[in-house]
């Protein structure tokens, strides 16, 4: 009988050779046969191979499924991951850095968030800066406000440059909250129109030295610090 599955983690020709080598020596399997390009993977069986044994062969460099699209979703969602890598690392050293200082200083729950906040723009102009010629065009493909005035974008960075040295240094806080709470819902609505029409764009929150796609991710970390200028906000008026 014939069996058909989808191989994931094969990059080179040898990589099929092995994958195929390996197959073929379960003794159900007969005649095998891989495509590099597809991952598609036909071979001839005595009885019908359970993946679970295909998988246990191949080892855990390679993933099979019987389901392409499952193995395009598995390969997709391992490339966001890897590709959103450096964004997850820059928040948990941002968390760390805001438990550090709060303890430093033995800080309430509203200036813990103000140091975050602070931490966060300062973070982030920083790796806007490094490649300050190629941010404003990227910035403009998606913020509503930069496509209509590319002076806006120019200026960005140095805006959250300032935005992060108010939070840190307590300073005009109800000013630096509400144009915060401004500039980021207006990004955030152009994140959600990108994503919403599924265009393919590098997200220019970390700057365009480092390539991020734009995804999901991007909404949240707009949301997080949205939310907390909505609370700070609040806080201020009650």
């Amino acid at each position: 009988m014939k069996q058909q599955i989808y191989i994931q983690g094969m990059t080179c020709d040898n990589c099929r050779k092995g994958v195929t080598e390996k197959m073929s020596s379960i003794p159900e399997i007969t005649e095998v046969e891989v495509s590099l390009e597809t991952g598609k993977s036909v071979f001839e069986t005595k009885k019908e191979v359970a993946l679970s044994k295909i998988e246990g062969v191949l080892g855990g460099k390679y993933t099979a499924t019987k389901d392409k699209t499952t193995a395009l979703f598995q390969e997709e969602s391992e490339s966001k991951l890897k590709a959103l890598f450096p964004l997850f690392l820059i928040f948990g050293y941002l968390i760390a850095a805001t438990i550090f200082l709060t303890h430093l200083t033995d800080a309430d729950v509203n200036q813990a968030m103000l140091y975050f906040m602070g931490l966060f723009f300062i973070t982030f102009s920083f790796f806007k800066f490094l490649d300050y010629q190629g941010f404003p065009l990227s910035f403009a493909r998606y913020d509503p406000l930069a496509k209509k005035s590319l002076f806006y974008a120019k200026i960005y960075p140095l805006i959250e440059t300032v935005l992060g040295v108010a939070f840190l240094l307590s300073w005009q806080i109800p000013v630096a909250l509400g144009l915060t709470l401004i500039l980021l819902s207006i990004t955030t609505y152009g994140v959600m129109q990108t994503i919403l029409s599924k265009t393919a764009i590098q997200c220019a929150c970390l700057g365009t030295a480092l390539k991020l796609p734009m995804t999901e991710a991007t909404l949240i970390e707009n949301g997080i610090m949205i939310v907390m200028s909505c609370i700070m906000i609040l806080d201020f008026i009650f």
